[in-house]
């Protein structure tokens, strides 16, 4: 299949319009709150505090000697947004520090830490959506899962789990935790600015009785169910499973269903929220005969 290389007007404006929230909210919230972030960012806010270099230059100074060397792993929409994004933050971050506004929150830190993720998680959100990112570790993350086979996952965490810890050369403890939800929240928006607000679940089922769980799932929870025919790798034997996808209250009650027609079948439960960049989380250790 042909990667889709497009490059659309409206993804250029809304990469700007999430780099400028995400820029106001390190900006008026993260800077005078001492509060940290992770990844490149955060490193701009370390060397700002140690050095007093503006973040918007040193976006610059981190992330395009990143993207030079990892150019060759993007795409060319993929490096196109990416240095597009680049410039944005720089610029906005440029601006925003410059443009007198002040936030009174009475010096609440957890207001700060909520607002911080809030701006910087929505912000980055549309980012994301719209096929952008702002450089920094999501380069570095390419570049080792391409070379090394790293999964992006388990380097951005790595990365940002390091950069917070430096961080504590400048901000204390007290600090760091009200940072830390402020990470918790960004990631919570993150996810909800791509992929919306409805967390579902995906059943797939394997069974010999296939026909009774459907019509069960059918009948007691009013939810479609559709049959996928699948071949056995082992035994090349042809079968049928059961999907179906329901809402987050009513995973127990279809276990239990299922569990009542046929104790031996094997299911899978997808988050459809995962389900596109994660795969399948298994929620079973039976086996399928």
């Amino acid at each position: 299949m042909q990667k889709d290389e497009s490059i659309r007007l409206l993804d250029f404006v809304m990469i700007t319009l999430g780099c400028c929230l995400y820029g106001l909210g390190l900006a008026v919230v993260n800077i005078p709150n001492h509060l940290a972030e992770g990844g490149i960012t955060g490193v701009t806010l370390i060397l700002r505090a140690l050095f007093g270099i503006d973040p918007a230059l040193s976006t610059l100074l981190i992330n395009v000697p990143l993207i030079l060397i990892g150019y060759r792993f993007l795409g060319k929409r993929s490096l196109i947004y990416t240095i597009f994004g680049t410039l944005a933050l720089s610029f906005w971050l440029y601006f925003w520090q410059r443009i007198p506004i002040s936030l009174d929150i009475h010096h609440d830190m957890f207001i700060a830490g909520i607002l911080a993720g809030i701006a910087g998680g929505f912000g980055s959100g549309v980012v994301y959506r719209f096929g952008g990112t702002t450089g920094g570790t999501d380069v570095v993350a390419r570049i080792l899962e391409k070379r090394r086979g790293i999964s992006m996952g388990h380097t951005l965490f790595a990365l940002d789990a390091v950069v917070l810890t430096i961080s504590l050369c400048y901000i204390d403890v007290l600090h760091m935790m009200y940072t830390l939800l402020a990470a918790y929240v960004f990631s919570r928006l993150v996810s909800l600015t791509q992929v919306g607000a409805y967390a579902g679940h995906g059943l797939i089922i394997i069974s010999d009785q296939n026909e009774e769980i459907a019509e069960a799932l059918m009948d007691e929870l009013g939810r479609g169910a559709s049959y996928i025919k699948m071949t056995g790798a082992y035994s090349n034997n042809q079968h049928q499973m059961v999907y179906c996808v329901i809402g987050p209250n009513e995973l127990n009650l279809a276990k239990r269903i299922i569990e009542r027609v046929d104790p031996r079948a094997f299911t899978s439960v997808i988050d459809v929220h995962e389900a596109i960049g994660e795969g399948f989380t298994y929620d079973s250790d039976k086996q399928p005969e």
